[in-house]
């Protein structure tokens, strides 16, 4: 029996590239979709679509005409991602997709603190309402996240606070889609899974951890909101965009972020990866704070 074909968007990305390599080695039938075919990995298995941005609904009904479930990797932020998501699951149901696994955010609400989570609630909120079958996939923040964001001047600064965040590997996301994902059944239909980290830590603890890691001092900086849009103005982002990038701290002060589920063992069979396996794992993801670097 030939199994249903799965439709990954993102498939260039850290997520979706992640989950369209493990379908792919089970032999389950796969289409990459992406804005830029050129970038999408070349996977044994696997098909390319042409070009399908999120927001032209013509184009993404084409990329996903025979595909029966969608994994639906968020679009880039942006003041418009809403529209350009309730277009693409128009297009799957109208291309006669059966069922959605969407990639949202840990506490996505109308009012999250985070900006960016109340665009997930949204998308959320249009895929219940369609009454296709799916399941969502709450990502906290992501665990390569902390030293992106910690400077070479060995400062990870930003308005959160004493909050405690439960950050998440990529790699336990991509296993906790995957399993989701290859499961014909309808176990997961209408399930909310939060996928975390084992624990929730400071971002001063963060620091400790990373501390440990290069053998030099790394120190987080609580900044006020004030002192957080000063230190980003250097970027020359717009607003919507620093707002987003200073909301995601606030909501870790705000404690919306604290959240540590079982999930992620639940769905795989195996512990989720803290921030010290994490960084052992992934060295290069702090080399621009070693010493000689």
């Amino acid at each position: 029996m030939i199994s249903p074909l799965v439709a990954v968007t993102g498939a260039s990305g850290a997520v979706g590239s992640r989950v369209a390599a493990r379908l792919a080695r089970t032999g389950v039938p796969v289409r990459l979709l992406g804005r830029d075919p050129s970038r999408l990995p070349r996977l044994p298995g696997t098909v390319t679509a042409p070009p399908a941005p999120y927001g032209d609904g013509e184009a993404m009904h084409r990329a996903l005409d025979g595909a029966h479930t969608l994994f639906l990797v968020s679009a880039h932020e942006s003041p418009d991602r809403v529209m350009e998501h309730t277009t693409a699951v128009d297009a799957a149901l109208a291309a006669g997709v059966e069922r959605i696994v969407y990639v949202s955010f840990l506490g996505a609400a109308p009012d999250a603190t985070f900006t960016f989570a109340r665009d997930h609630w949204h998308t959320e909120a249009h895929i219940r309402m369609t009454g296709v079958r799916h399941t969502f996939l709450r990502d906290s923040w992501y665990l390569a996240a902390i030293p992106a964001m910690t400077g070479t001047d060995g400062i990870l600064r930003g308005p959160g606070g004493e909050g405690r965040v439960s950050a998440v590997s990529h790699e336990d996301i991509a296993d906790s889609a995957s399993a989701v994902l290859l499961d014909e059944g309808r176990d997961h239909d209408g399930a909310t899974y939060d996928l975390t980290g084992p624990e929730a830590f400071t971002l001063a603890d963060a620091a400790a951890e990373l501390s440990r890691c290069t053998g030099r001092t790394i120190r987080y900086v609580p900044e006020t909101r004030e002192e957080a849009y000063a230190s980003r103005a250097h970027y020359g982002a717009e607003d919507w965009e620093v707002s987003g990038w200073v909301t995601s701290y606030e909501a870790i002060a705000a404690g919306e972020l604290d959240t540590v589920s079982d999930s992620v063992p639940t769905l795989t069979g195996r512990p989720a990866r803290n921030l010290a396996t994490f960084l052992q794992e992934n060295p290069d993801s702090y080399r621009h704070l070693l010493p000689d670097s």
